[in-house]
């Protein structure tokens, strides 16, 4: 059975730092794995504003968010210019696809993104990924395959546009299982493979869950290999760091489960069925995560 390995590169910490060291660790147990990239500037300290969203201030106080990203990236786009992340640290992400790893889009600006998308038009849409799709090409010298959208935060042209664009599967909502998104009504042809298990950040200092025993949780979780496999989202600032040492715990078990790691386009290809069944996206809330996110909803019957 597959389980799919979605590492979002959210900084230039994360990208320079964090993003070798899960490489390394990757080949060490031959896994497979897909990094999406963002490739714009890192504007990680405006996020700041989210302080008046539900649960931000005790997901930052349970998760320690200074220690994992560093004052420095706390001040990116405010106190600080915001690095390049493409420009500076395109050999490292060109280094990632010569080792084997499928390569992708997350965002251009990540903070941009994820804070803005839900209430912006077309035309923003369309520049925004444009952005992080010319970059891709400047970095790789190909289209990207696969996008998966910064924060789980989606709107209906950004769907329009992975179908137009010719992504040939995305990752931009949580859910259970391979779906094709319904969005108002609207069917968009191009298959969500959906985020299908909590992240370490979201369970790390809930329901007395720490470091030394989320493992074992999401093991339990995955103990039972649903007929489509699993997506599990990582991300280079946290497993490639600090949170470095859970996560081979979790590779190492995963594998003993009988799981073989994979990227989300071995994912994609391995499925027994690619007339997968339509649901609708909808708006609402993860536990352990704060704001509100893409999710896979009902499904579509029309």
């Amino acid at each position: 059975m597959n389980l799919a390995l979605k590492i979002d590169v959210d900084t230039y910490r994360g990208t320079r730092e964090g993003v070798p060291r899960l490489a390394e660790l990757l080949q060490k147990y031959e896994a497979g794995a897909s990094f999406l990239f963002s490739l714009g500037p890192d504007h990680t300290g405006r996020a700041i504003k989210r302080v008046f969203r539900k649960g931000f201030l005790s997901k930052v106080r349970r998760t320690s968010v200074v220690s994992h990203y560093g004052v420095g990236t706390l001040l990116y786009g405010t106190v600080l210019p915001g690095p390049d992340i493409g420009k500076r640290c395109a050999e490292v992400m060109r280094t990632v696809q010569t080792l084997g790893f499928e390569v992708g889009i997350h965002t251009y600006d990540h903070v941009r993104w994820q804070d803005h998308v839900g209430k912006q038009d077309a035309s923003w849409t369309r520049h925004e990924i444009e952005r992080a799709r010319t970059r891709f090409r400047d970095i790789f010298g190909g289209e990207a395959r696969v996008h998966g959208a910064a924060g789980w935060q989606m709107n209906r042209h950004a769907y329009r546009l992975t179908q137009l664009l010719g992504f040939g599967y995305c990752s931009d909502t949580r859910g259970t299982h391979p779906f094709v998104p319904v969005y108002h009504a609207e069917v968009v042809a191009c298959p969500q493979l959906p985020t299908t298990l909590p992240t370490l950040d979201e369970l790390i200092g809930t329901d007395g869950i720490d470091q030394g025993n989320v493992v074992e949780h999401l093991l339990d979780l995955t103990r039972d290999m649903p007929s489509t496999g699993h997506v599990f989202t990582l991300h280079a600032e946290l497993e490639g760091m600090k949170l470095a040492s859970p996560f081979e715990r979790l590779v190492q078990g995963w594998q003993d489960q009988g799981y073989r790691l994979v990227s989300l386009g071995d994912y994609f290809d391995a499925l027994p069925d690619k007339n997968l069944p339509r649901h609708e996206v909808i708006t609402g809330s993860v536990p352990g995560r704060s704001g509100t996110l893409a999710l896979q909803g009902p499904p579509f019957l029309a």
